[in-house]
């Protein structure tokens, strides 16, 4: 999820069927001349080459011409926790229309289906773009605009297991390749990032000037600074399964690694997972290497990977 997807820009040609999709209206050119529609919007008939083309409302309704399941994204700013089911949807007008299918499960399509029409506000503006579903599915308008989700539901903490620092083997047991569950998602908008260039001082334009960084910038838009994907780490809230006791006190050491491998556009949810590296100790005490990993939500690749060093005296 991000605000950087690709946004439509209206022409002057354009512009009816994107405002009529604001107005809850499915607007399709039709020819006086030879009564056949065309689509996508252009000067002229795509069948007679007539300029006597006006805009009429249809009901959107139609058949699945074809789909495909996109389960890697095709761009970041399109990484998900589900894959994108892209579809070719042919109106009942003839016309056929790039689009997106929701509400849908993969084992519920079928080429040849019956769909309808939805609408997704996908930007605060009230942008809206065109998916399809079932028509029998109850679903007729979405909101797809980025929100913080909602705070996880405080449970009674589990047993978690204790180790005291004196305990070398239950200690070194804890030393794992494998990563814990996912923490809770935190939603990095561009307010967010805003403030932190505020707070740092770090107002370059790929981060502060959405507009920009959407026609220079190497990403199709902001990204967040890699130094305010890293403090965010303690707004996720990794569960390790275990507890350090016995120790005087816990200091943050600093990073033996911090790498910041991709970028999060503005608009991204976040997430982290961590494992213990190594547990070693020396003179200064009790020296744990804590990997922490942060990701987009439904990216393979991490944000931020921080080896951070944690030292028990």
């Amino acid at each position: 999820m991000s605000t950087n997807k690709p946004m439509p820009v209206a022409t002057y040609i354009s512009a009816p069927f994107w405002d009529g999709l604001k107005d809850g209206k499915i607007l399709m050119q039709h020819c006086a001349n030879c009564e056949k529609w065309t689509f996508y919007p252009r000067r002229h008939c795509s069948h007679c080459l007539s300029d006597q083309v006006e805009f009429r409302e249809v009901s959107g309704e139609g058949t699945l011409y074809t789909y495909t399941v996109a389960r890697i994204p095709t761009l970041p700013e399109f990484a998900g926790p589900e894959p994108q089911l892209m579809a070719v949807v042919e109106l009942d007008e003839g016309v056929r229309v790039n689009t997106t299918l929701v509400g849908l499960t993969e084992d519920e399509i079928e080429i040849g289906m019956r769909v309808k029409p939805v609408r997704a506000v996908v930007s605060k503006d009230g942008t809206v773009l065109l998916r399809f579903t079932g028509v029998n599915v109850d679903l007729d308008e979405i909101d797809e605009v980025p929100k913080q989700p909602d705070a996880p539901l405080v449970e009674t903490e589990a047993a978690v297991r204790q180790i005291p620092l004196s305990d070398d083997a239950a200690l070194q047991s804890l030393v794992s390749e494998e990563f814990s569950p996912w923490s809770n998602q935190l939603l990095v908008d561009q307010e967010m990032i805003n403030q932190f260039a505020e707070l740092s001082g770090d107002n370059y334009w790929i981060h502060t000037d959405p507009e920009r960084a959407r026609k220079e910038g190497p990403f199709g838009g902001t990204i967040a600074h890699g130094a305010l994907v890293q403090v965010l780490t303690s707004k996720l809230k990794v569960d390790l399964g275990f507890e350090i006791t016995g120790f005087t006190n816990m200091v943050n050491y600093g990073s033996e690694r911090l790498r910041f491998p991709s970028p999060v556009p503005a608009g991204s949810l976040i997430h982290s997972r961590g494992r213990v590296k190594s547990i070693e100790r020396s003179k200064r005490g009790t020296q744990m290497i804590l990997e922490l990993n942060i990701h987009v939500v439904g990216q393979e690749r991490p944000a931020v990977i921080n080896d951070l060093i944690i030292l028990y005296m």
